[in-house]
């Protein structure tokens, strides 16, 4: 038997029962969506480099169809985490805020000189804008709508505009007057509709837990075969018509008389109960 209290070993210096932390790490399944998506607004912006605008929209459309799948994979598998919410931010902002502002200026703004630059930045400063409340909010917001144009919307149409003009045959639209200054104007819409208080409905109560009518289903394949008719045109009628239908929405409410504002005065209210995230 030793007596020599400098024998003690280290084990004896660690309480007992002492757990060494674990080792924390990410989800591999969302976090792979959301990154396939940023590459996807990657791919977008090389495209634009090389001229090849309707490639360029395809790439913008194959990251938002990409951004609505990696929060609900995160919800059903139950891997949801910080780091995954603000990577998908940061990816966001790559593909539906820099991505159609890079590529509608050089699409169509660049003849304008620095007066080009307007409405380009006003949309990429709209999306950062927009998603940075997006996730102040996400809280107190009532989860049935969006405050504000949400910015893969916005990126659908700015570049729903781009791929059925290319799609038309319109090339070099920077020389193009009437060209240069619709785009314009949608860049414009599309950027500061992104910062209003508008609510904008988000199709959240569609799917999911909560059970639809048959006809709903009929209705989703009806539209599918629509779109494949001619996609860049269906698109972008589709995302124009959404784009309006928040602006009609507050405008039925303020005639109503009913709030126009989406968010919770308290989150504690039974009126409010069930409404936020």
């Amino acid at each position: 038997m030793n007596d020599d209290p400098s024998a003690s070993t280290a084990e004896d210096d660690e309480p007992i029962g002492a757990l060494r932390p674990r080792r924390k790490g990410i989800y591999v399944l969302p976090n792979a969506i959301t990154l396939s998506a940023l590459f996807a607004g990657f791919y977008a912006i090389v495209m634009a480099m090389n001229g090849r605008f309707d490639q360029a929209a395809i790439g913008v459309f194959a990251a938002a169809v990409l951004d609505s799948l990696d929060g609900r994979v995160a919800r059903m598998t139950h891997s949801q985490s910080a780091f995954g919410e603000q990577m998908d931010s940061l990816c966001d902002m790559v593909s539906f805020g820099a991505a159609p502002a890079l590529i509608v200026y050089e699409w169509a703004l660049t003849d304008l000189g620095k007066a080009g630059w307007i409405p380009a930045f006003v949309y990429i400063a709209g999306a950062a804008l927009r998603l940075a409340r997006f996730n102040v909010n996400i809280g107190v917001v009532d989860k049935r709508f969006f405050q504000g144009l949400p910015s893969p919307a916005a990126a659908a149409l700015v570049m729903g505009l781009i791929w059925m003009m290319d799609d038309a045959g319109f090339r070099g639209v920077a020389y193009v007057p009437w060209i240069r200054s619709l785009a314009f104007g949608v860049t414009l819409f599309a950027g500061l509709s992104m910062v209003t208080n508008v609510p904008f409905y988000s199709f959240k109560a569609v799917g999911g837990k909560h059970t639809v009518p048959f006809v709903v289903i009929v209705a989703i394949a009806l539209g599918i075969a629509i779109i494949n008719l001619d996609p860049p045109r269906v698109l972008f009628a589709i995302f124009c018509a959404y784009g309006l239908s928040g602006y009609g929405v507050y405008v039925w409410r303020k005639m109503k008389g009913r709030p126009v504002s989406v968010i919770a005065t308290s989150t504690d209210d039974p009126e409010e109960k069930g409404l936020h995230q």
